[in-house]
């Protein structure tokens, strides 16, 4: 039997019933089963062409996310719609509570409701709707189709901008700046159901957009004021940063909401309406005739702002391990941006607390207006993590560094737990004499950046505006110019006129300069394949700086063009001056604490607080002498044939290993080598000394015994034999001499000047941002951070020989300071011939030639820059062996709060075996560790040349550590060093 109509029962009318006509139930279900049969048809081809599975899933990943992002876009349109219609009533009982941004009908003291403009908007949108359909139909829609073939069957089919009109929550004017001119901030707000539909008969294509949101603050500026109708000159649009925008597509633009294209295709977008609206860009609509429209186009910028980034404290711990139950760290890097202008710096690895030392100039065009964003992230592999952000800081700070107080400097990041960020902020004004450009650029050299390019002395503003007569194509075809204008390494482009030999542009650029005698203004101008050049201009930058006013604004004839071809420009210069005024005095101040109150700034020392074991060295000097009777180690036939040894000695004092060159087949060696060593007197020290025969396979031990540091210095000076423990017979012939300090001035006169030393302690090192002109940054792209050359008479000149005060350093900042204590003091020697003077005088002017030199640096990853690593390489001819001691490291980077716990690994290459490969011994929270080990390879002397030394200096890390283990490393080719003299060098 035949099943009964479906019937539709409409809720709360009991006795209507509403009957589906039977076609449409049918084409209902032919709808139905044509989906299923689609759904299942992608599965039945990939079967029966034998492709992979893994493209049916991917098919379906795709689909499942571009509808899930379809939905998320169609509810956010809905709920934006929801909101502007029921807005009264939702701000009255969530949005108070939630205390979030109030609607445009709550009164501001700053910001005014314009209920009357959304009321014309609203009644006057329909008849915008029938101006815009007539502008895309009969305007654009032409355009379009004759710039290409393929679009010349292109329609709009639908135009309709719905019902919903824009917005203008707020308006905010300006009027205190410039009595020329009004400044009007509009709050715009567009949730709209607007629809418009395109179609390409050829290509059988639909495509079109359902549904736009847009958001943002445009700045409408009406200037200049004139005494007749229509009282405003022009009319100046743009928006101050790129508005928010979300767009739902139809048709074939469905694509575009698949994950990933949906945000390209909105950035395009964005980067669109950017390049007319968006700073420094503005639209300029003149009112009245004989107007400069260029100036009111392309103003000249306010000023540039120089931001340096510094550093961060407390960031947020992100990578943290075993989900949460073991506290990780982050690899921050921070994002800056000013309006369009974007900055990213480095990411420092493993660090709660980093250091970027980064500076960046960004061009203001708006005061006020434009803001800073700082943005931190955590590096991450997949996607990076939040650590927090800063907004509307800029105007603030502006304030504060055009008028005489200092700006802060410290901010507490928002919307995270914890953190805050040390930023320097520089106004530069704009100066229209290169009177102090000198100045400027000596200022400039003394700046140390950790950018590649240096600060910049000036900027150049150029206004392209037209071109005429340009040379035609071949066949008298008209041109499609553009010009591409060149300073240095930095090139722009202008837009491309097409078809017509006279072009007008209309477009300004802004460069960056860092010395305007050197750079020149180089100007290409070409078709619009850039194959075929029109002309070129070159202007020398020493040519603005004799114009009055540093402007040229005239015809520049082109160079190898046609003989009536030029163009029109306005090229404008300005220097950048940062004017002592402003610099602030103190250093700023911290944020502590969501209260934002201050830490107590420490008082600077006058003085250092060194250790109390500090200026009590001493120099022990070691004098290996020789040995006798010593063990035959080196027997024949089972030890009937006695034969010798090859004694060699190893002395270890302090962590220190010395060790002495081997004597073939003598069992009454003879070395008379001389080691010295500083020391601490501290109690309990001892110094070991070890006899060895050496041997191809293990060195055969020959005795040892021990010595009490405390005996020889009571003894001052000990000339020995020492009998060998472990072992039957054999004794060592030992001259120890413990040499103390003298810091009396009285008694210089009879020191024995073999040499002197000083102990340096440095207790603090005060980098000063006082300046605003010079600032000290960070050297981990090979800068130096300053140094200090200090003669030794200026210290034997001081009371007590001691030297303890603040010393300025030189290739920084003016007034950048280390506080260094230099103890010096002179050995004295009670065996051998001493040298006297008649006074003081004699030794300050002919023996004391010396001087500390001091150099500061920072290392980082980079090979070059991770420190220094001492060795001495050489072969030896007696022994036929290649030798090499790894000495000690300096400077070395810290891998952590505890520094490092670094070691000295190497191979010679080529080694495919790695039986070259030799390594240290650990040392423990060491960044300047001494080793003193010493490795021997049996090479003959070419073969040794023909090697390479590859050596690296690690971190020995746990295997569940995140620090990093390689510090840095480097190769030597053997071939470059004289072996038989050897090598001994940083």
């Amino acid at each position: 039997p035949a099943l009964p109509p479906r019937s539709l029962i409409m809720p709360g009318a009991d006795a209507e019933v509403v009957t589906a006509p039977p076609a449409e139930r049918a084409v209902g279900a032919l709808w139905s089963f044509a989906k299923c049969l689609g759904a299942l048809l992608p599965v039945y081809l990939a079967g029966y062409y034998g492709f992979s599975i893994s493209l049916v899933l991917l098919g379906l990943m795709l689909y499942i996310g571009w509808k899930h992002g379809r939905m998320e876009k169609v509810m956010r349109l809905k709920s934006a719609m929801y909101l502007l219609e029921n807005e009264r009533e939702f701000t009255t009982e969530k949005v108070f509570r939630a205390k979030r941004d109030l609607p445009p009908w709550v009164n501001f003291p700053d910001v005014e409701k314009v209920e009357w403009v959304n009321k014309i908007l609203q009644q006057a949108w329909p008849f915008i709707g029938q101006y815009l359909e007539k502008l895309l139909v009969e305007t654009i829609a032409p355009a379009i189709r004759t710039s290409s073939i393929h679009l010349q069957t292109l329609s709009f089919t639908k135009v309709n901008i719905g019902d919903k009109a824009l917005k203008v929550v707020g308006v905010k004017a300006h009027t205190e700046h410039d009595k020329k001119q009004v400044m009007l901030d509009l709050y715009l707000s567009y949730a709209g159901d607007v629809e418009i539909n395109v179609e390409i008969k050829k290509y059988f294509c639909k495509a079109g957009v359902k549904g736009v949101q847009l958001y943002g603050k445009l700045r409408v500026i009406l200037e200049p004021l004139i005494g007749d109708v229509p009282l405003v000159g022009a009319i100046t649009m743009f928006f101050i940063r790129r508005p928010k925008l979300d767009i739902n597509w139809t048709g074939l633009t469905n694509l575009l909401d698949i994950p990933g294209l949906n945000s390209m295709s909105d950035t395009m977008i964005m980067d669109a309406i950017a390049s007319h609206l968006v700073l420094p860009n503005r639209l300029t609509i003149p009112l009245v005739a004989n107007l400069h429209v260029a100036q009111l186009r392309s103003p000249l910028p306010r000023g540039v702002v120089r931001i340096h980034l510094l550093e961060a404290e407390d960031l947020t711990a992100k990578d943290t391990v075993i989900k949460g139950l073991i506290d990780g760290k982050s690899d921050p890097y921070a994002v800056i941006r000013v309006g369009t202008q974007i900055f990213t710096s480095h990411h420092v690895d493993s660090n709660l607390n980093p250091q970027w030392r980064e500076m960046y100039e960004v061009i203001v065009h708006e005061v006020p207006g434009q803001e800073l964003e700082v943005e931190v992230f955590d590096k991450d592999p997949d996607q990076d993590d939040f650590l927090g952000r800063l907004e509307k800081i800029l105007q603030k700070c502006l304030l504060y560094c055009i008028s005489v107080f200092p700006p802060p400097q410290w901010f507490n990041l928002k919307d995270v737990p914890s953190g805050s960020i040390h930023l320097r902020l520089e106004w530069l004004s704009l100066l229209s004499s290169a009177d102090r450009l000198s100045e400027v650029i000596q200022k400039n050299q003394n700046l140390t950046t950790k950018t590649s390019d240096p600060p910049s002395a000036a900027i150049l503003a150029i206004y392209l505006d037209q071109g005429f007569e340009l040379p035609m194509r071949k066949g008298s075809k008209f041109p499609s110019p553009m010009a591409q204008i060149s300073i240095q390494d930095t090139t722009k482009e202008s837009k491309t006129c097409y078809g017509s030999n006279s072009p007008v542009w209309e477009e300004a650029f802004t460069f960056f300069i860092q010395d305007p005698h050197k750079q020149d203004i180089d100007i290409q101008v070409k078709d619009d394949d850039h194959s075929v050049p029109l002309g070129s201009l070159t202007i020398p930058l020493n040519r603005l700086l004799e114009t009055s006013g540093l402007t040229l604004d005239q015809w520049f004839h082109l160079e190898n063009s046609g003989t009536a071809s030029r163009i029109y420009a306005k090229i404008v210069l300005r220097i950048l001056w940062l004017s002592d005024d402003v610099t602030p005095t103190t250093p700023s101040p911290r944020p502590s604490g969501p209260g934002g109150l201050n830490k107590p700034q420490p008082t600077q020392p006058q003085h250092t607080t060194p250790d109390p074991e500090f200026a009590t060295e001493g120099v022990l000097r070691i004098h290996l002498v020789e040995a006798q009777n010593l063990i035959a180690k080196d027997n024949f036939m089972g030890g009937m044939v006695k034969g010798k040894s090859d004694p060699y000695v190893k002395i270890k004092v302090a962590g220190i290993t010395f060790r002495s060159h081997t004597i073939k087949e003598n069992l009454n060696p003879v070395w008379n080598e001389l080691y010295e060593v500083i020391l601490t007197q501290l109690p309990g020290q001892e110094i070991q000394f070890e006899l060895f025969d050496k041997d191809i396979d293990q060195d055969d031990f020959l005795g040892r015994f021990k010595l009490s540091l405390r005996d020889i210095i009571n003894g001052q000076f000990i000339d020995s034999w020492y009998t060998l423990n472990d072992v039957k017979s054999g004794r060592v012939h030992l001259v120890l001499e413990w040499l103390p300090r003298v810091s009396d001035l009285i008694r210089l006169e009879q020191v024995k000047l073999h040499f002197s030393f000083c102990s340096l302690f440095i207790a603090a090192a005060l980098i000063s941002y006082f300046s605003t002109n010079i600032y000290l940054l960070s050297h981990s792209w090979g800068q130096a951070l300053g140094s200090l050359t200090l003669p030794l008479k200026e210290v034997l000149s001081e009371s007590g020989l001691v030297l303890d005060r603040w010393l300025s350093l030189d290739g920084a900042l003016p007034e950048s300071q280390i506080l260094l204590r230099v103890t010096a003091g002179l050995q004295i020697g009670f065996k051998g011939t001493r040298i006297y003077f008649n006074d003081c005088k004699t030794l300050f002017k002919k023996e004391i030639k010396c001087h500390i030199v001091i150099c500061f640096f920072s290392v980082s990853d980079n090979a070059n820059t991770a420190g220094q690593v001492k060795l001495t390489i050489g072969y030896s001819t007696e022994e036929n062996r290649l030798f090499i001691t790894v000495h000690s490291c300096r400077g070395l980077a810290p891998r952590s709060k505890d520094g490092a716990d670094p070691y000295v690994s190497f191979i010679l290459l080529p080694d495919k075996k790695a039986t070259t490969k030799r390594r240290t011994t650990t040392k423990r929270k060491d960044l300047n560790p001494e080793f003193n080990e010493r490795f021997e390879f049996d090479f003959s002397l070419e073969e040794s040349t023909q090697r390479k030394l590859y050596l690296s200096v690690k971190n020995s890390v746990s295997f569940m550590s995140r620090e990093k283990e390689l510090i840095g490393k480097l190769q030597l080719d053997l071939d470059q060093i004289d072996l038989k003299a050897g090598v001994a060098q940083w």
